[in-house]
């Protein structure tokens, strides 16, 4: 049972009775025998919320960033009219709305009640309770009960990268040799002979076909294919921090879009390293490559493998979307170890981490030589622009002190890099929004050179 503002009104003016009346005792008591008579009436008319039935639909996939409703059916199976508020309750992070819906069910009929949710953060959002207040004719009392009625909404990556994909594929078209711009190395497949150019690599000059033809001619070639890609996402506690702005931010966000996440203080480094995966594997997958993900921090969170081209990209924003960064030290052998029993024969291995000095030292860089061995690998990390921010400043001695502290913070990262490199590593150490492009630009160099 629930009291309605109503009756706190009618309490308030029967006080005003009891200040008028000459026997105050006696008012008092008439009052509120009278008030609790007309709750009790009240709540024998109000319809019942017991008996209540509840069906959903609707969406069960959302992009971050976008909205997405679910309809909740009520069914009213008893003899009185419910006619009251009825709360589809959800965690903060769904963004539902309306809190709060007018419900008016005659009995024996149903109603249909629409939420829309706008998330704020990645991952699966489940309905927690249905609350119904079933309002009195006189509304002065309610009754109100609970239901589980449940549903849930996968929230997956927004793969806002995806603008850069038209780009990265008019260059891999060239390197397909769709446009007359071929490659020509090591490594690659033949794939016609054309007359010599001033510029053009010695080595590509075909002599026997320039001594049929009493000219010099040059084989060209196109990167081979079907090739294999393993993304690697290191789902560790350095994969939790905020790096950068996320979109939107710094110029509001539109009308009936709700705001990403973190977007006072970025995005999760996992975010932007989940969006720079969706960009190559869109790219690879294209260029006609396999492409498998494993995410991983001492225990394997997700692994995706054998996906067709076709649904490459669904697949993997469904892998992706439940993940979120554990709170541990990455265990490097063991994620060493899951990529070797996982990839047999030679691939490209991009492994998306974070440069940070004292993890590579005592985790990666020991165990890295057993993995690049036996595969190319990539290391993609997102740098923090606050860094870079705090390295300019000169104004005050806290800023000097900053600026130091940075620049130690920039000079550990390159000597990462350089220890990286000179064990035979591709690095790409870019901000946050240049990820994407960047580690899809790695991608296609490699391509070009053969390497793959």
């Amino acid at each position: 049972m629930a009291l309605t503002g109503r009756a706190g009104l009618l309490a308030a003016l029967g006080a005003l009775v009891v200040l008028a009346a000459p026997d105050p005792p006696m008012a008092v008591l008439g009052v509120a025998l009278l008030l609790a008579a007309l709750v009790v009436i009240d709540l024998l008319f109000a319809g019942g919320v017991r008996g209540l039935r509840f069906h959903r639909d609707g969406e069960r996939l959302v992009r971050l960033g976008e909205s997405v409703t679910v309809g909740l059916v009520v069914e009213n199976p008893g003899r009185r009219r419910v006619r009251g508020v009825v709360r589809d309750a959800w965690p903060p992070s769904a963004g539902s709305a309306p809190r709060h819906l007018r419900v008016d069910v005659p009995s024996g009929q149903r109603r249909r009640l629409v939420t829309t949710l706008t998330p704020t953060r990645r991952g699966d959002r489940e309905a927690v309770t249905v609350t119904v207040r079933s309002l009195g004719p006189l509304g002065l009392a309610a009754r109100q009960g609970s239901h589980v009625v449940p549903w849930s909404v996968r929230v997956l990556p927004p793969f806002l990268s995806r603008k850069h994909l038209p780009g990265k594929l008019a260059r891999l078209r060239e390197l397909d040799g769709r446009h007359p711009a071929l490659v020509r190395g090591q490594g690659t497949e033949f794939d016609s002979l054309r007359e010599y150019v001033v510029g053009d690599d010695v080595r590509s000059i075909d002599w026997r076909a320039s001594a049929r033809r009493s000219d010099v001619v040059v084989r060209t070639w196109r990167p081979e294919r079907d090739r294999r890609v393993l993304i690697v996402l290191d789902t560790g506690r350095t994969s939790a921090g905020r790096v950068g702005v996320a979109p939107g931010a710094a110029s509001g966000v539109a009308p009936g879009v709700a705001p990403l996440p973190g977007q006072a203080s970025g995005w999760p480094r996992l975010d932007w390293s989940m969006d720079a995966a969706l960009l190559l594997a869109a790219l690879a997958s294209r260029a006609g490559d396999r492409v498998d993900f494993l995410a991983y921090d001492r225990t394997v969170r997700a692994w995706l493998s054998g996906a067709s081209r076709t649904d490459l990209l669904s697949s993997l924003v469904n892998a992706m979307a439940p993940i979120e960064a554990e709170l541990v030290e990455a265990d490097s052998p063991g994620m060493v170890a899951a990529v070797l029993a996982r990839a047999k024969r030679r691939c490209l291995v991009v492994l998306l981490t974070d440069v940070n000095a004292a993890a590579m030292e005592e985790g990666l860089l020991p165990v890295l030589p057993r993995l690049s061995s036996r595969h190319t690998v990539l290391v993609a990390a997102v740098a923090d622009p606050r860094v870079a921010a705090m390295a300019s400043g000169r104004g005050t001695a806290e800023q000097v002190y900053d600026a130091a502290a940075a620049e130690r913070l920039r000079g550990e990262r390159r000597r990462i890099t350089a220890r990286l490199r000179g064990q035979g590593v591709e690095v790409v150490d870019a901000l946050p929004e240049d990820i994407a492009p960047a580690l899809a630009d790695a991608y296609l160099a490699l391509k070009a050179a053969g390497r793959l």
